[in-house]
C-alpha cells in the first residue's frame, strides 16, 4: 500500500461518521417507513415530519447516494430489496439495531474525555428503552441471529448432553439452535423478566415450549438454577470486568453437574489485544458504554475460568464475536 493510499484510507476513516450519522438520523426520523408504499418528494416528507425542507432534501439525496433509497422524478422510495430490513413494522427489520447505535452516539462523542479521565459512574442510558423498544431490539437480534446461532451450535459437541442453561439468553435464539441439534436436550433460559416475556413468545413460535424452562433473574445479583450439563454465555463476558466474569463463571460452575461444560461465545483477542480489528473497536465501545467491560484474549479467559474452578479450557473456534471457548467442571 502506497503512502498516498494510506493517507487516503486515514481520511476515509476520519470522515466515516458522516455515513453513520446520516443512517442514524434517517432511522430516528423513521424516514424509510414513510417511503415504502409510494414515492414521496422531499417537500412532502418535510411537510409530514414538520422538518426543515433543505435539511430533509439533503438527507434524502445522501441516502440515495448510499444506495438505501432510489430517486425518480424528484420522488424518493426505499431501494427494492431493502423494504423488510428498513421497515419499522417488519419482523426482519434492522432499524432497532441502528437506533441502538444512535443511543451510543453521545457516549462515543465523549471518548476523548473518557480516555483522559477514565469512565465515570453514570446512568446506563443506552439500554433504557420502554417495552416496545426493547421488544423491537430483541426481535431484530433474533431475526439476524438465527442463521448465526445454527452455525455456532454446529461447532459444539453436544453428544450426551441433556440439560442446558442459556445465561442471559435473550430471545432464546441459541436455545432454539441447541434444541434443534440435540432432540433429547432440554434447556433453561435465564434472563430479566421483561426479556423472558419475549423469549416465551419465540420459544412458542418454534414449538419448543415443552422442552424449555424459563427462569427470571439478574445474573449479577442472583444465583443460577442448577442441574445442567451445559452452560452457555453468549455475548455476555464483554459487558464485564475480569472480576465480574470470575464471579459469573463461579455461578455457572455451581449450575453445572460434575463433568458439565461451559460454552463462551464472544470476541477472543490476540495476546496483545490488537487483533481482530472488530474486537479492538468493540473494546472501545465497551469503554464508553459500560463501567468495566472489555474484550479478552484466550489466555485471559482461560485464567479466569481456572480461577473460578473450571479445567480444560479450549478455543474451539476463532471468528471475531463468534469465537467459542469451552471448559469443564471437574468430576463426572
Amino acid at each position: 500500500m502506497s503512502e498516498k493510499e494510506i493517507i487516503g484510507s486515514i481520511f476515509k476513516t476520519a470522515r466515516g461518521f458522516w455515513e453513520a450519522r446520516i443512517l442514524m438520523t434517517a432511522a430516528e426520523l423513521d424516514i424509510f417507513s414513510r417511503l415504502l408504499d409510494a414515492p414521496r418528494t422531499a417537500a412532502r416528507v418535510a411537510d409530514e415530519l414538520a422538518s426543515d425542507p433543505r435539511g430533509t432534501e439533503a438527507l434524502l439525496d445522501a441516502l440515495v447516494a448510499l444506495k438505501m433509497l432510489v430517486k425518480k422524478d424528484d420522488a424518493f422510495r426505499v431501494r427494492p430489496g431493502l423494504e423488510k430490513a428498513l421497515s419499522s413494522s417488519a419482523p426482519e427489520t434492522i432499524l432497532p439495531i441502528i437506533l441502538h447505535m444512535a443511543h451510543l452516539w453521545e457516549s462515543w462523542g465523549r471518548l476523548t474525555e473518557i480516555v483522559r479521565e477514565g469512565k465515570k459512574e453514570e446512568p446506563a442510558k443506552a439500554m433504557e428503552w420502554d417495552g416496545d423498544e426493547l421488544k423491537s431490539f430483541i426481535n431484530a437480534m433474533h431475526s439476524i441471529g438465527r442463521g448465526m446461532a445454527r452455525e455456532v451450535v454446529a461447532r459444539l459437541d453436544l453428544a450426551g448432553k441433556r440439560n442446558a442453561i442459556d445465561v442471559g439468553g435473550g430471545s432464546g435464539v441459541y436455545t432454539i439452535a441447541m434444541l434443534s441439534k440435540a432432540p433429547k436436550m432440554r434447556a433453561t433460559i435465564f434472563d430479566r423478566p421483561d426479556v423472558i416475556a419475549i423469549a416465551r413468545e419465540k420459544i412458542a413460535e418454534a414449538g419448543l415450549t415443552d422442552r424449555v424452562t424459563f427462569a427470571e433473574g439478574d445474573f449479577y445479583k442472583d444465583d443460577l438454577p442448577g442441574g445442567h450439563d451445559v452452560a452457555l454465555l453468549s455475548a455476555i463476558i464483554h459487558q464485564n470486568g475480569p472480576g465480574q466474569n470470575v464471579e459469573l463463571y463461579r455461578k455457572a460452575l455451581d449450575a453445572l453437574e460434575p463433568g458439565g461444560m461451559i460454552v463462551i461465545r464472544d470476541h477472543v483477542m490476540s495476546d496483545d489485544h490488537t487483533e481482530t480489528v472488530e474486537g479492538a473497536l468493540f473494546a472501545v465501545n465497551m469503554l464508553v458504554a459500560t463501567p468495566e467491560g472489555g474484550v479478552y484474549s484466550f489466555a485471559e479467559i482461560r485464567r479466569d475460568l481456572e480461577q473460578a474452578g473450571f479445567t480444560g479450557a479450549e478455543l474451539v473456534h476463532h471468528a471475531e464475536m463468534d469465537s467459542l471457548v469451552t471448559a469443564q467442571k471437574p468430576g463426572g
